[in-house]
């Protein structure tokens, strides 16, 4: 998203494409882990990058996780998680099952997320709690597991992408709704490992009434 001590030697990020594209004065407001696609928002100035801050803290955020194992949910998990600073803070977020694969090879499930609280890498280890660790993840997974996905599936990111936001814009007081078609590498992924069941299970999903 933009330049970090953490993510070692310096690249071009997100951040950086759009300043070249649009100017110096857009900050980015709604980030996204490394390797993880999907949407995200920017805002023109600090007046409106405080005017977006506020509405996505009422916004409706969810992502789209590939797991390990079979998810039986849906669930909601509230489970304080520790911030960068040391302070342990509130987390909470609702998790239901989109499809599971359970054969001899592979035990997998693509998972949809909504965060209710904004904490750090907040979908993978609330995930990791219950012992459905996010595929791909380097910090929160296994190795041999990831390993095993990046080899015989191409999972070669985290398995994380953030789908769809509900969110009242600051300036013209509408609510809108804006949703990410799944990453092109991922979505490849996900068909090797459902076939074209994945796409009709979200379909059917996200036509729900949304809470």
């Amino acid at each position: 998203m933009h330049p970090s001590a953490w993510a070692g030697p310096p690249e071009p990020t997100l951040t950086d494409a759009v300043q070249a594209q649009l100017g110096t004065s857009w900050h980015p407001v709604h980030r996204l882990d490394r390797q993880t696609s999907g949407l995200t928002v920017f805002a023109e100035g600090s007046a409106a990058a405080r005017a977006w801050q506020e509405a996505l803290a009422g916004g409706e955020k969810r992502y789209l996780a590939l797991v390990r194992g079979v998810f039986r949910g849906p669930v909601d998990i509230d489970h304080p998680l520790r911030d960068e600073d040391g302070t342990t803070r509130p987390a909470r977020s609702r998790a239901e099952p989109v499809i599971s694969r359970s054969d001899d090879a592979v035990r997998a499930s693509l998972v949809r997320v909504q965060i209710f609280t904004g904490r750090t890498h907040q979908v993978r280890r609330h995930l990791k709690h219950l012992s459905h660790p996010v595929l791909g993840d380097a910090n929160y997974g296994k190795g041999p597991l990831n390993r095993y996905y990046r080899d015989t599936f191409g999972l070669a990111r985290l398995g994380l992408h953030a789908r769809t936001l509900r969110v009242t814009e600051p300036l013209s007081n509408d609510r809108k709704h804006f949703v990410s078609p799944v990453e092109a590498g991922l979505s490849r992924v996900l068909d090797a490992l459902f076939g074209e069941a994945w796409r009709a299970h979200l379909d059917a999903l996200e036509a729900l009434p949304q809470t």
